[in-house]
Parts: structure tokens; C-alpha cells; sequence
């Protein structure tokens, strides 16, 4: 059973919440405010966080970045709409995903399992990606398209690795340029459309509509194809 700790400090979202979650199986600890939630992270080391944003004293961005001084567990942040730089500032602390309220249970549910899923992924070796024609195999540091290999310059490889290697993680331009080009690009958003247009060619089915690499306006990109399992190689 997982354990999901809900921070928030609207008593109703609160309620709710942790309504839906016990009836699909989860175990949940609640906090309605920062403090509390560092203390309930602590002591019961959840598997997944379910963070607000606009908490009353200390805010959702400071939990977040206290629990990554010591704790990579997954972090899905709730905004509202107009606080598009919150969620932007969040991903950049390690935020692994984030709903704008107000959303609907279902897609938070997805969410979460979505995270649990590639939390657990996380711990073994690098994953291998194949369908569509397309296999991408990071710990070989091979792509195969339709047959034959795709030569990457040594800057695609670098960004693709950055977003496979979070299938599924929101990643936003500032920590993709930091990742892939260093402290210096972080506003440089111009050159990592390029890049990332310039692989989409390489690898994707058809990258007029791509289905690999999504494109979240205004905040990032998402690696969409989950890692192969070995019902997937075989099917493929």
C-alpha cells in the first residue's frame, strides 16, 4: 500500500482528497499547512506528495524545496490558473508534475499513479523505449528508427536523455537548458525549441504530430512513451 501525504489548507479540498484516495487503496496522511507537512514527511516517509501551493505561512515552494534537500520523493503541486509562475517556479525545485484547480478527482488519480509508477521505475537500470517503430535504448545509447540507426549529435543525445530518462515528468525549459547546455542558458528557450525540433525529426513517427516529446506551452516538455516491458518488446 502506498502512503500519499495531501497538503493543503482548504479544509473541503482536504476532505475530498483524502476521501478518494483511501477508496482506491491508498493509505493517506494529512497537513494543512507547511510546517506540518515537513514534520508528516518525516515521520511517515510517504511514497508520494500531494503539495498546495498557497499555504499560509510557509508556502508550497519552500516545502518543496525543503523536502528536495533531503528526500527525492514525487511532489504532484495543486495552483490556481493565474499562478502560472508558481508552477513554473515549483518544477524548477523538483516538482515532478502539477494541477491547476480546479481539476477533476479522475485526472488527479492518473496523475498519481502515473508518478507512483515511474517512481518505482526509477530504481532499476535505464529504461529501453520501443513502439511505433521506434526503439530507444539509453543504457546502449542506441536509437533505431524503422530498421535503421539514427545518428544524433552529441546535444540531442544529451536532451534526450534528459527528458527519457523522466518518462512521464513535466521538465521545464529553465532545468532542461541547465541540464543540457548549463548554468549559463537558463533563458535561452529559442535554442532549445531547435534542439528539440531537430530531434523530433530524427524520432518521431511523425513530427508534425508528435507523440514522444509533448510540448507544455509556456512551461516545458514531457517525455510521453513509457519504458518498454517485456510484453511490449514482444508485441512490437
Amino acid at each position: 500500500m502506498s502512503t500519499i501525504l495531501v497538503v493543503d489548507d482548504e479544509k473541503q479540498i482536504l476532505r475530498a482528497l483524502r476521501r478518494a484516495l483511501i477508496a482506491r487503496g491508498y493509505e493517506v496522511v494529512a497537513a494543512a499547512d507547511g510546517e506540518d507537512a515537513l514534520l508528516e514527511a518525516e515521520a511517515s516517509v510517504p511514497d508520494l506528495v500531494v503539495l498546495d501551493l498557497n499555504l499560509p505561512g510557509m508556502d508550497g515552494l519552500e516545502v518543496c524545496r525543503r523536502l528536495r534537500s533531503w528526500t527525492q520523493v514525487p511532489i504532484l503541486v495543486l495552483s490556481v490558473r493565474e499562478d502560472e509562475r508558481g508552477k513554473v517556479q515549483a518544477l524548477d525545485l523538483g516538482a515532478d508534475d502539477y494541477l491547476t484547480k480546479p481539476f477533476g478527482v479522475e485526472e488527479l488519480l492518473a496523475r498519481v499513479r502515473a508518478l507512483l509508477r515511474r517512481s518505482r521505475s526509477d530504481e532499476g537500470e535505464p529504461p529501453r523505449f520501443e513502439a511505433n517503430g521506434v526503439l530507444i535504448d539509453l543504457a546502449a545509447r542506441r536509437v533505431v528508427r524503422d530498421g535503421a540507426d539514427v545518428h544524433l549529435t552529441r546535444t540531442e543525445w544529451t536532451l534526450l536523455l534528459a527528458m527519457a530518462e523522466h518518462p512521464g515528468k513535466l521538465l521545464t525549459h529553465r532545468w532542461l537548458l541547465e541540464r543540457v547546455w548549463g548554468a549559463g542558458y537558463q533563458e535561452d528557450v529559442e535554442v532549445l525549441r531547435v534542439f528539440v525540433s531537430q530531434l523530433r525529426k530524427k524520432i518521431e513517427p511523425n513530427p508534425s504530430r508528435p507523440s514522444l516529446i509533448l510540448t507544455d506551452p509556456g512551461v516545458g516538455y514531457r517525455w510521453a512513451l513509457p519504458p518498454a516491458t517485456e510484453e511490449t518488446r514482444g508485441a512490437s
